[in-house]
């Protein structure tokens, strides 16, 4: 059993390039695996590993200028979710392209899971999914404003051209583990929005604190490693993942004319060109060689 440590951090890091070094060799030296960001504005990854080397890892980090209090989400995970690690040096360690949002500066209200039913039941509430389209796609808290968004630098054009539509309206924002709405709270404060509150701890505090017969959550949250969704108590879910195109898919889903393994699923089929899907082949042809010998091919997860 692995234990598997979300985590990020908003703080001050003057030079994070001299943390990277020293980070990837603890990791690699207890065989923790995942990927670890560093910016100036602070840390954010997922790792997995045994209990004792993650406590490890996490004493380190806390240890960094300012993250003596950096919390933490733990799940498991049966297989491995992750092969390598990757500790890298990133300009933001949540990409939204706004350089004045400061979320060291200023948040919106934290609301515990406890209370989030509550909040986002009141009738001059307005709940927004700051994920991307394709995480919504496999569960959202019921009634949720689904942006749309490919990636997350697209919300700031999203809010100017809906804004209208939260007028007189408290704002409630969430997303996986926390960090997007860190930012996305900021950006309304400093556009103006006075009432904006964020789920503490993300969607994932939630399904592991609000039990499920209580729950306004409805599906699976997409998670970025080798489990790809996960339910109410943070159980593995049945989503797999398509190696061409990265979104979460259902078992099923294998059956359809459009699947191919490694190359293509019902949502990518028309999205890339027979040149890609040759080169895809190529890709899984080379990993299931290297899953035949016992070894693990680069390009996989």
């Amino acid at each position: 059993m692995f234990t598997v440590a979300a985590l990020y951090h908003f703080t001050r890091f003057d030079d994070p390039a001299a943390l990277q070094g020293p980070l990837l060799e603890l990791c690699q030296s207890h065989k923790v695996m995942g990927t670890l960001l560093l910016a100036n504005e602070g840390v954010n990854g997922t790792i997995a590993g045994d209990r004792g080397s993650i406590d490890t890892v996490l004493a380190q980090i806390r240890a960094l200028p300012g993250c003596a209090d950096l919390e933490h989400k733990e799940s498991t995970a049966t297989v491995a979710p992750f092969h390598r690690m990757k500790v890298r040096l990133k300009k933001e360690i949540v990409t939204m392209g706004q350089p004045d949002v400061d979320p060291v500066a200023r948040v919106g209200n934290y609301v515990d899971p406890a209370d989030w039913n509550d909040l986002i039941s009141a009738p001059d509430v307005a709940v927004i999914d700051t994920r991307n389209d394709y995480e919504v796609a496999i569960g959202t808290f019921e009634g949720a404003v689904d942006p749309e968004t490919k990636s997350f630098g697209e919300f700031p054009e999203w809010w100017e051209k809906n804004k209208h539509r939260f007028h007189n309206k408290r704002v409630a924002m969430f997303c996986t583990g926390g960090i997007r709405c860190e930012k996305s709270t900021n950006y309304l404060l400093g556009q103006g929005v006075e009432d904006v509150y964020h789920l503490k701890g993300g969607i994932l505090k939630y399904l592991e604190e609000v039990p499920q017969e209580d729950s306004k959550w409805d599906g699976e949250c997409f998670v970025f490693d080798a489990r790809v969704s996960v339910g109410h108590g943070l159980a593995e879910g049945p989503h797999i993942l398509c190696h061409a195109c990265r979104r979460p898919i259902v078992p099923e889903d294998r059956a359809h004319p459009a699947f191919e393994q490694g190359v293509s699923c019902h949502y990518c089929i028309d999205e890339t060109t027979e040149e890609d899907k040759g080169r895809f082949r190529e890709r899984q042809k080379q990993m299931q060689l290297a899953k035949e010998r016992g070894t693990h091919h680069i390009g996989g997860l």
